[in-house]
């Protein structure tokens, strides 16, 4: 961007420059913390740390952990130089290494889906880097987050993915520990400061031109942003302006899309163009989330704006030809929900966070149909094998399929609802 401000224009124009600036730029934001805090996703830079077991009620590094795989995580610093990345061979196991840019696109995915159950080594190059040699991706930022996933079926299988986390290895530059920015809470002279910088080290693709001309007025991604500049009632219009977009992105961007009780993701999750909205959104709710073709992550509707009662009972009944359609797995996770619209596991007595298709001593009815009985209190006698424990307190489902087949990702499967139960 040119470090040529723009004359200010109406403070009505500042306010919808300043709530859309601000949700565009919050995956910037919330990336960023990610990539600074010291716990299992962040940390040193360009150096593969490994959380070698599944997420519990304890993991909050970010919002909805899954508790299907393993996770491997690096933060790549690209204005250095290239850096080398050896996938490990998985063999029939899934996984999956998601390169994201600095805005949470994923812009490539190593693993069983593209580059087979072999594995194989990488050339990840910056976006203004010279390309030799083979198996050479580039990415559109210099930050990079590089998360891997591998699947555990069940607690005998741990150590054997753990072996397969160790294959993974990344060879680049020293590169001093990331920096920290202004969070989404802060006001808006220091979020916007922050973004400014990480607008610098990370510029936008052009195709995000029409939003940057429309957010010109506020000088960001020049280096030179200054706070100080704006009077009084245009500090007050910015201030207002990110009001809005702080009320904006707790509803989500994604509209509705509630079929049979589940809302679908749409085409452009993980790779969001120009959908910004969806994309804060997404941030705030599903950090890291994977395109469709990967992985599909569907939430349940409950009782209002998808969260459910704790203190009722709840059932998901699949027919005998309707268990959900992968090519790999399948989970529902449970989550109990945060006021500022985040999801983390919840204890439980029994230490079940998600129930799927490896869940050891799950039980099919005599026809074949499956059903998962969800609440706090546990069902009772052979019930009990298909509890999904839930807090006495708002909590939301997420049902994920990975790998899913051309069934579910056109539409011509669907999930059955999950229904309220009579309380005895």
């Amino acid at each position: 961007m040119s470090s040529t401000q723009i004359p200010l224009s109406t403070h009505d124009q500042l306010r919808e420059a300043a709530r859309d600036a601000w949700i565009y730029a919050l995956p910037l934001i919330e990336i960023a913390m990610t990539r600074a805090s010291r716990g299992g996703f962040g940390g040193e830079i360009n150096t593969f740390g490994h959380m070698r077991d599944l997420a519990d009620h304890k993991m909050r590094a970010v919002t909805t952990p899954n508790n299907d795989t393993l996770y491997t995580s690096a933060q790549i610093d690209l204005s250095a130089g290239p850096v080398t990345i050896t996938v490990p061979a998985a063999g029939e196991r899934y996984l999956s290494l998601a390169l994201m840019d600095a805005y949470t696109n994923n812009f490539a995915i190593l693993g069983t889906r593209t580059t087979g159950p072999d594995g194989g080594t990488f050339s990840l190059v910056g976006p203004n880097e010279a390309a030799e040699g083979a198996n050479v991706v580039r990415s559109p930022t210099n930050h990079v987050w590089a998360l891997a996933r591998i699947l555990v079926d069940g607690a005998p299988d741990l150590e054997a993915a753990r072996a397969i986390q160790s294959g993974f290895s990344l060879q680049g530059p020293a590169i001093a520990l990331a920096k920290t920015y202004a969070r989404r809470s802060a006001p808006w002279n220091e979020y916007f400061a922050s973004v400014d910088e990480l607008m610098v080290a990370n510029p936008p693709p052009a195709t995000d031109l029409a939003l940057l001309r429309k957010i010109a007025a506020l000088g960001l991604g020049t280096g030179d942003f200054s706070p100080d500049r704006f009077s009084a009632e245009e500090a007050a219009a910015i201030e207002a302006g990110v009001a809005e977009a702080r009320v904006a992105v707790r509803r989500g961007g994604g509209g509705a899309n509630w079929i049979d009780g589940w809302f679908y993701p749409r085409a452009d999750l993980g790779n969001f163009g120009q959908s910004y909205a969806y994309r804060a959104g997404v941030a705030l709710a599903g950090l890291a989330a994977l395109p469709p073709v990967e992985a599909m992550y569907m939430r349940g509707r409950g009782e209002r704006g998808g969260i459910y009662d704790g203190h009722k009972p709840w059932r998901l009944h699949f027919p005998a030809d309707q268990l959900p359609a992968v090519n790999s797995f399948w989970s529902l996770s449970l989550y109990e929900a945060t006021a500022d619209g985040q999801f983390f596991f919840a204890d439980n007595p029994i230490g079940r966070y998600s129930i799927g298709d490896r869940t050891a001593g799950l039980t099919y009815n005599e026809d074949g149909s499956l059903d998962i009985w969800i609440g706090h209190e546990p069902p009772g006698g052979e019930r009990d094998a298909n509890w999904l424990p839930a807090p006495p307190a708002p909590f939301a489902l997420f049902m994920r399929a990975y790998l899913p087949k051309l069934a579910m990702l056109d539409g011509s499967y669907r999930l059955p609802p999950v229904t309220a139960l009579a309380v005895e």
